[in-house]
Order: structure tokens, then C-alpha cells, then sequence
């Protein structure tokens, strides 16, 4: 399912977006869904890190890539390199469906694969397909699902599948061998749009990302980032470890959770995290795709806000004099 937000507009200044290319990828597919982003001039590149380089570099000034699959889980190189390797922020997060299909050119039947070329994400979204109707084939890795079907259209080997889209099989010349192979029907995708610089305005249903970095590996420290969250009631939506690269057994978390910057529950667990961890990398405050958690942020929000008040009533009634 594809979810529509009423989206901020987009300068002008950022209408030039890269994004996993070549045509024909399940990026294009989720990045055409955005009105907005759509009429841009779009870039397609030829690795997820490439285009997070170019928007760094400002080769182009958004970009848009997988950060996340509800089957294969995250898609490390997007988050490691948003983590350690770049200062860019979310702006947006679309999350799309996913159809998966065996693209082959005419005249190849099913029974002729001996292999099937996608990209490592992909093909282990339909590992029962493959150990059903071939069990015998070997698979290829290649950096996107269009980029293998380009590849069997070009190769025109005898024997050669890829798995793709539909509109990848009518770029590239290739038929529909078998459609809907993925092995889970929910199967989804999550997108995020990055950019060098900016954050979007609060939307009242949003979403934030935040790397912790902790002093040192002793017991007790995750539960100590988590219950500056819990102490807030703010609603984290994924919490990652991920190794720092910097020694071995040195990790960190990364946390997305509800609510924006400009919330105040938000700013004030992200300065008492700040003082309390060894950092705190911020990716982004931007607009959340799905509906849930809004009245659950709001009330927490009017209950901060209320014991906020109740405390200053109480502090305007210290004496400024010593006895």
C-alpha cells in the first residue's frame, strides 16, 4: 500500500534528485508516487552510495533511496552511511509495497532458468519461490533490480531471469515470467528522501532518527537511553545497534521514534540524551509516513505542558531572601 502525506513544499533549489538507478528500479516506482518529487529532474546512479555521495557533494540536491524492508530488514548501506560516513538529514520517508516478478526475454519458459540475477535484497525476498520452481538455479548479485533485468536483456543468454518490476520488464524488453513471487504479501519497502541541509517543518504526524553513541560497553546503558523515552512516553518505532567501525565490540544505537524537533518532549530527551551519552548524531526530524501514534503524542505533549506549568507555579513561590 502506498501512503500519500500532505507533504511541505519542496524548493525549487532541490529539484534535481538522485535516486537508485538505472530507470525501471522499485525506487523510481516509490520516488514517482510523490507528486511533488515526480515533476524533478531526476538522476538515476548506479549504487545506493552514489547517490548518497552526490547528495553530499551537491551533485544533486535530494536523494532518494531504501533505508529499510519489512522482510530483509534494514539495508545497511543506506543507514551506515547516513550514520558515520555523511552530515545529510531526512526529509521525508515513503513507504510503498512491494511486487516482485521473474522477468526472462521471449521465449525463455520457466523450466530453461539455471539463473536468476536481482539484487541480494530482492532475491532473499523470494527465497521460496526459488527453492520451489528452481531449486536448481544459481543466483547473481547485481546493484539493483533494474540493473539485473538491463543486464538479461542485454546479455540474452539462454537460461537467464531476472527479478524486477513490471515496468522494468517493458524498458527492457523481457516478458512477466512469473508475477507476485514474493514471499510474503505485505512485503514493503521504506524510502527516505536526504538532502545537505534542512529541516522540515513540524506536520503534527511526524517521525525522528537519532544515532547514541554510549561512554563506554557496561550493563545498564541501552536502558538508560530508553528511559529518557519511556520517562516521556515518547513511542520509538525502531531501535538498530550497529557497530561504530571503530573497535571491535563497539557499537551504537540507532533509534526512530514519533514526534519532531520542534516538539517540546522531543527537544528536551534529545538535550538530556546529549549530556548523558558520549554523543548523539542527529538524522533528521521529518514527516512520517502512516497514521498511528498521533493522539498518544498529543496527550503526552498536553501533559508535559501542564507539569510544566504546575513546576513554575511552584518555583515562583521560592523565597529570594535567606532567612
Amino acid at each position: 500500500m502506498t501512503v500519500h502525506l500532505a507533504l511541505p513544499f519542496v524548493p525549487p533549489s532541490l529539484h534535481r534528485i538522485g535516486f537508485l538507478g538505472p530507470p525501471g528500479t522499485f525506487t523510481e516506482q516509490a520516488l514517482m508516487t510523490q507528486a511533488d518529487l515526480a515533476v524533478a529532474e531526476l538522476v538515476p546512479l548506479g549504487s545506493i552510495s552514489e547517490v548518497l555521495a552526490a547528495t553530499a557533494a551537491g551533485d544533486v540536491g535530494l536523494g532518494f533511496v531504501p533505508i529499510e524492508n519489512s522482510i530483509e530488514g534494514t539495508v545497511n548501506v543506506t543507514l551506515d552511511t547516513l550514520a558515520f560516513e555523511t552530515e545529510l538529514l531526512i526529509r521525508r520517508e515513503v513507504v510503498v509495497g512491494i511486487q516482485l516478478n521473474l522477468l526472462a526475454p521471449p521465449g525463455v519458459d520457466l523450466a530453461d532458468v539455471h539463473t536468476v540475477v536481482s539484487m541480494p535484497h530482492a532475491t532473499a525476498q523470494v527465497r521460496g519461490f526459488l527453492a520451489r520452481e528452481l531449486s536448481r538455479a544459481t543466483t547473481q548479485a547485481a546493484n539493483s533490480t533494474a540493473e539485473a533485468a538491463r543486464f538479461v536483456s542485454e546479455a540474452r543468454a539462454s537460461g537467464m531471469a531476472a527479478v524486477g518490476t513490471s515496468l522494468a520488464a517493458e524498458l527492457y524488453g523481457l516478458e512477466v515470467l512469473a508475477a507476485d513471487i514474493e514471499d510474503h504479501p505485505e512485503n514493503a519497502t521504506r524510502f527516505v528522501v536526504v538532502a545537505a541541509a534542512g529541516i522540515p517543518a513540524p506536520t503534527g504526524h511526524d517521525k525522528t532518527t537519532v544515532v547514541c553513541f554510549q561512554h563506554d560497553d557496561r550493563p545498564g546503558s541501552l536502558l538508560a537511553i530508553l528511559q529518557e523515552f519511556a520517562a516521556r512516553a515518547i513511542n520509538l518505532t525502531k531501535l538498530e545497534s550497529r557497530p561504530t567501525k571503530r573497535s571491535l565490540g563497539a557499537y551504537c544505537f540507532i533509534i526512530d521514534f514519533e514526534g519532531h524537533l520542534a516538539d517540546e518532549l522531543v527537544a528536551d530527551c534529545l538535550r538530556d540524551l546529549k549530556a548523558k551519552s558520549a554523543d548523539v548524531k542527529f538524522l533528521g526530524s521529518y514527516p512520517a509516513a502512516g497514521h498511528h501514534g498521533e493522539a498518544r503524542r498529543r496527550d503526552a505533549e498536553a501533559s508535559w505542558r501542564a507539569a510544566d506549568e504546575w513546576l513554575a507555579r511552584l518555583r515562583r513561590a521560592v523565597e529570594t531572601r535567606k532567612p
